[in-house]
């Protein structure tokens, strides 16, 4: 079994060979920026990973891998337009390095090569591979719609976020690791709990993202903290703030959300959460979907299959300070 270090390794060697130095430069130079900086390439991971619990020639799988990865950041291409993030990375996102036309189109063209990587698969495993990927895409749009009507909506439960955050990030996670599974010859069933397992780790991992966006270091986290805040975005936290909050509390942290000082807003309703305790339930969330994910991995290991990489690739993303 290869280490998930080695399987990284891999994966950024193969996009490395990716050649995006071609004709209009205004149109690749953008993809290779994007894809050069970096990351913690956990969805291609996956996708070999999966593969590797049960065939062992797991390279035969990188295009599948890199289509993931590819797809993956035209998603974030027109997210960080979409949400006006200035930075992706620690570095600026490509609609203020180059323009928003250029995030666009440069992005479209992300998810094409997504297709041109996966139509590389054996024809036999092609049609449930391309179902799978489309059904993922689908998802993904449903759940950045859901993120956007979010904005203008003041009665998003809990219920309401989770599920966005499962068709927008934990659906490629599990995925990847469906589609890893399907291609190793893995049982179905198999399949499904793998599917299951990344769904929930998804779920880990998002909630993980909201927490670092107040309490992570700017310096380890790649983007300025309290972006969600400063843009009222309807994050577990938020929606979680306003539940637990008693009616003064609620109308105070409801005037600093129309604030138009973001340095001010984002301090007062940091320690508005900390008054709440919004910080301690949002851990408390993250290990709660991080238990649902190894009791999935817990099914598989009971049939003799090793499952050790991918509960160690499960605690280092809910231990993460970026």
């Amino acid at each position: 079994m290869e280490t998930i270090t080695q399987i990284q390794q891999h994966i950024q060697k193969s996009l490395a060979d990716l050649n995006w130095n071609k004709q209009p430069l205004g149109l690749y130079q953008p993809i290779g920026y994007t894809l050069e900086a970096g990351g913690k390439r956990i969805r291609p991971a996956l996708l070999l990973i999966a593969y590797n619990m049960y065939n062992p020639n797991w390279q035969t799988a990188t295009d599948a891998a890199l289509a993931l990865e590819v797809f993956h950041n035209f998603t974030l291409l027109h997210d960080d337009l979409m949400d006006n993030a200035e930075q992706r990375r620690g570095r600026p996102s490509v609609h203020i390095k180059w323009n928003p036309n250029t995030a666009v189109l440069s992005g479209d063209q992300m998810m094409i090569e997504a297709y041109k990587l996966l139509q590389n698969l054996p024809a036999e495993q092609l049609k449930v591979c391309l179902t799978l990927f489309n059904q993922m895409a689908t998802e993904i749009c449903e759940g950045q719609q859901y993120d956007v009507d979010f904005e203008q909506r003041n009665d998003v439960t809990v219920e309401d976020y989770m599920e966005m955050i499962r068709l927008k990030t934990a659906v490629l996670l599990a995925t990847a690791l469906k589609m890893g599974a399907l291609l190793a010859g893995a049982p179905e069933e198999d399949a499904e709990a793998l599917y299951q397992f990344g769904t929930n780790i998804g779920l880990a991992f998002q909630l993980k993202d909201d927490y670092l966006d107040v309490y992570g270091d700017p310096a380890t986290f790649g983007k300025p903290i309290g972006g969600d805040i400063a843009c009222n975005k309807k994050t577990f936290m938020l929606i979680t703030a306003f539940h637990k909050a008693d009616t003064k509390t609620r109308i105070e942290l409801q005037q600093w959300l129309a604030c138009t000082n973001k340095e001010k807003k984002i301090k007062a309703v940091t320690q508005i959460y900390n008054q709440l305790g919004i910080d301690r339930i949002c851990e408390e969330e993250v290990q709660k979907y991080t238990q649902k994910a190894i009791a999935n991995l817990d099914f598989i290991s009971k049939k003799g299959v090793n499952t050790e990489a991918l509960r160690s690739l499960a605690e280092k993303l809910t231990a993460r300070n970026k």
